[in-house]
């Protein structure tokens, strides 16, 4: 599977952030997140390990006790079912693998942006 470029086919799962997902295997899924300024990620924990990347933006994030203000450039790692969130200080680009493959977010993949 190839995911090809595109601004279309966002959705927003909590208000101020949108997803898509980019690709995605057996194992793994990639995923884009747009965030706007003042958006919140309330606490949660999944059984999924969570490796992301900031492309733009600035982000604090708290991983477990750990917390963290976040610049383009930075990446983290989320453990499987360790609580987590995030407060979006600045409209923010970043991508997110997630393993195993996350199954629930394959809808927010935007079929017109595959090529196989």
């Amino acid at each position: 599977m190839f995911g090809i470029h595109s601004d279309e086919g966002f959705r927003e799962t909590v208000p101020g952030s949108r997803i898509k997902t980019l690709c995605y295997g057996e194992h793994t899924l990639l995923c884009e997140f747009r965030q706007t300024k003042g958006a919140l990620l309330p606490e949660h924990s999944h059984p999924y390990e969570q490796t992301g990347y900031l492309v733009s933006g600035r982000l604090c994030m708290r991983i477990g006790e750990s917390v963290r203000e976040l610049e383009p450039g930075d990446s983290w790692c989320i453990p499987m079912n360790v609580l987590h969130k995030v407060d979006v200080l600045e409209d923010s680009v970043l991508v997110e693998v997630f393993g195993p493959a996350r199954t629930e977010y394959i809808q927010y993949l935007n079929p017109a942006d595959v090529r196989e």
